[in-house]
């Protein structure tokens, strides 16, 4: 960024992600950024957060359209349902965007891609509740035979799980039970929000298809524990990330916000470190 010219920050979703980052940008990020608006579609959770950050409402804004048009840099921290018109929205205008439901963006790479070229903008994937990102995609390089992803969360953090609400019975589950056993592509449909990861490394690597999930509920865990199994003709790296779980949000790992701000800083900053 040139000097004295601030990135200029708005983001869609107050939830528990949204709101960290928001403060993040406020207290930490201040000499090089700015909150310039918030979006919810709950009106009362943009205006919640506008008051405890700014004492006022007057970076709240009443649509998408409206957040865009004030903002460098969009970061969505909605759902992933939305995610998809949010991103092409930002791009379509030559904004950047950061998208934390990365799920939503499957089956939409290549008019992510086109969008982002045509308007010279930028969309970035914050590598979220795992580790080794950068290792894949350097070993992808390569060739990358196998991936593997196995998820173990606590029962409850499956509540609202409309594809585990159909089949199984959790409530005083004694022992691991496999939720789910397939492909990153279809883990991301069943698990729109619990399973963000799966779709960061199906991105990152093979494809969504040949990237292999499993989910497991389990009793004794009290972290949200992701298992990556990488095989390639470089390398073979296996990583365990045992996520405390975000305060605010047990359904999300609080390194997935911090990744978000390590990204936004990445953003920020003149000199880059790592793939």
């Amino acid at each position: 960024m040139p000097k004295n010219i601030k990135l200029k920050i708005g983001i869609v979703g107050c939830g528990a992600i949204g709101s960290s980052l928001a403060k993040e940008i406020v207290v930490g990020l201040g000499d090089l950024a700015c909150l310039v608006a918030l979006y919810d579609i709950r009106p009362e959770k943009s205006q919640a957060l506008s008051k405890q950050l700014t004492k006022s409402n007057k970076i709240c804004v009443d649509n998408l359209e409206a957040l865009v048009r004030k903002s460098d840099l969009v970061i969505e921290a909605s759902c992933a349902k939305s995610a998809w018109e949010i991103a092409r929205k930002s791009l379509s205008s030559g904004r950047k965007v950061m998208v934390m439901s990365v799920g939503g963006m499957v089956g939409h790479l290549d008019q992510l891609f086109a969008l982002a070229k045509k308007h010279k903008a930028q969309a970035h994937f914050p590598s979220g509740a795992i580790c080794g990102i950068d290792g894949l995609k350097a070993a992808n390089i390569a060739g990358i035979q196998r991936i593997v992803l196995t998820t173990r969360k606590h029962p409850d953090a499956f509540s609202g799980v409309e594809y585990v609400a159909k089949r199984f019975k959790l409530k005083g589950l004694k022992k691991d039970k496999i939720l789910f056993s397939g492909t990153a592509g279809q883990a991301v449909k069943y698990f729109p929000q619990n399973i963000n990861v799966a779709a960061v490394l199906g991105l990152a690597g093979i494809g969504m298809q040949k990237t292999k999930v499993r989910i497991i509920a389990s009793p004794s865990v009290r972290k949200n524990i992701h298992e990556v199994l990488i095989e390639s003709c470089a390398a073979k790296i296996f990583t365990r990330t045992e996520n405390v779980l975000h305060p605010q949000n047990p359904k999300t790992s609080y390194l997935a916000v911090l990744s978000a701000i390590a990204t936004l800083k990445q953003i920020l900053q003149p000199v880059k470190i790592g793939t």
